[in-house]
């Protein structure tokens, strides 16, 4: 029986907007690395598959007038505290993103190589484009680049990417004492990339990796999005409100991938999923909904407005959605936000409490047995391959998925018992890529 697969993606206190302000909130946990370790502990004992950490090249990520409302505008960068993490675990994945907007696929194909010898095999890079424009700010550019460029330079980023990965055959380091021959010249690979936007010679100078090479993951929704994914991704994370178009979306992505001469299950797609659970539904509302009432309505509207790509921080949270159109540049949640709020007659408060408790992801409150009856429905008709879990609060409500949704899957069969295999591609069952590169050793790459 197929087994779904579970990420956690770890933010400070919660991804609630608000969970920094709940009692119980690790209110410190982006100056405190101990609260993180412990995080990470409880994913591992939860089985989970992967660690997850999102990233953005700027800690304006709201209206400014609001940022201050906020908890997540200075924390950890993500590759240094991953790398600090895979010492504290031994089986988890370790993902976190990086932009190709910002940052040099050398460098990049650098950093993870060396996290996944770090770790034995469990290194992984979120591939992003970067959507927020004042990021540009932070690198030498007046202004941010326009979607469709962004995507254009991704997609040859990854290719770089991929090919510097490929830079040595897994037996080229013999290290032959009495020959005096450290590798074998044949087992190295040239890439010589010459393109558009990259000039990159090679090879990396780090080693093969343990699992063939890191995982690439991409969130990406829209139609370029798609079909980077559908090309060079190994796990897609992805905001599904609802099961058909979650559906809708991981059948597109498999069909797409079959043109790339790819199989169905070399793609895992996993839905965001934010979880309220308790032994009792009263219980479980309950949590949520005082959760929800400790929303700060300024930073409820600045928090649409950056999301919605218009200012609606001087409107009254209580009027309707106003006439706009969406601002597909921003991110393909424009347009469902403002589709959303019309459809269901809300207003402004309302559409944001909704969206601060799933940022577009799917939510769930209940008890362990209505929350594993939902997931295993998604699960087993063809909507996803697992869930990557945003907790709305740090430690509660993540203890709380891992002591009572864990069990009830296990109990169904859904989630494995063990771990099993040590590399992150053998957790999540995705097949190790074969190399570019023949046996003929240096080449350029067609």
């Amino acid at each position: 029986m197929a087994e779904m697969k579970l990420g956690l993606f770890i933010r400070p206190c919660g991804h609630h907007i608000a969970s920094w302000r709940h009692p119980n909130a690790h209110d410190d946990a982006n100056v405190n690395f101990d609260r993180f370790i412990q995080m990470a502990k409880t994913a591992e004992r939860g089985l989970f598959d992967m660690l997850f950490s999102a990233d953005t090249n700027s800690a304006w990520t709201t209206v400014d007038s609001a940022l201050n409302r906020q908890h997540y505008a200075a924390w950890i960068e993500p590759y240094t505290l991953l790398t600090a993490l895979a010492a504290h675990t031994s089986r988890i994945g370790l993902v976190c993103t990086k932009s190709t907007s910002f940052d040099a696929p050398y460098t990049v194909a650098r950093m993870f190589a060396s996290l996944d010898l770090i770790s034995g095999g469990r290194s992984g890079v979120n591939i992003v484009t970067t959507g927020n424009p004042r990021a540009a700010l932070n690198y030498s550019q007046e202004k941010h680049l326009a979607k469709s460029d962004r995507y254009e330079i991704a997609d040859e980023f990854v290719d770089v990417l991929i090919g510097l990965w490929d830079s040595w055959s897994q037996d080229a380091f013999i290290r032959h004492k009495e020959s005096s021959t450290y590798f074998e010249w044949d087992g190295m690979h040239v890439l010589n990339h010459k393109g558009k936007h990259f000039q990159v010679e090679g090879p990396l100078n780090v080693p093969p990796s343990p699992q063939g090479r890191p995982l690439i993951v991409q969130a990406g929704s829209s139609e370029k999005g798609r079909e980077l994914a559908a090309k060079s991704a190994d796990v897609i994370f992805v905001a599904s409100q609802d099961f058909e178009m979650a559906r809708e979306f991981c059948s597109d992505i498999k069909a797409r991938a079959a043109r790339y001469g790819r199989q169905p299950g070399d793609i895992k797609v996993l839905p965001g999923l934010t979880v309220t659970v308790a032994e009792t539904q009263e219980e479980a509302q309950a949590k949520f909904d005082e959760m929800q009432e400790l929303i700060h309505p300024e930073l409820g509207l600045a928090y649409l407005s950056r999301r919605i790509g218009h200012d609606l921080t001087q409107m009254d949270p209580d009027i309707p959605m106003p006439d706009i159109d969406a601002v597909d540049d921003v991110g393909t949640r424009s347009g469902q936000m403002i589709e959303l709020a019309k459809r269901e007659n809300w207003t402004l408060r309302q559409l944001y409490q909704h969206f601060s408790a799933t940022r577009g992801h799917m939510v769930l409150v209940g008890t362990p047995t209505t929350v594993a009856d939902a997931m295993q429905e998604w699960f087993e008709n063809g909507a996803c391959d697992g869930f990557n879990v945003l907790p709305s609060l740090f430690p509660d409500e993540f203890e709380s998925f891992v002591d009572l949704v864990v069990p009830e899957l296990q109990r169904r069969g859904l989630f494995r018992t063990a771990y099993e295999g040590n590399t992150l591609r053998d957790l999540l069952e995705v097949p190790e890529p074969s190399s570019r590169f023949n046996a003929g050793g240096i080449q350029a790459a067609e």
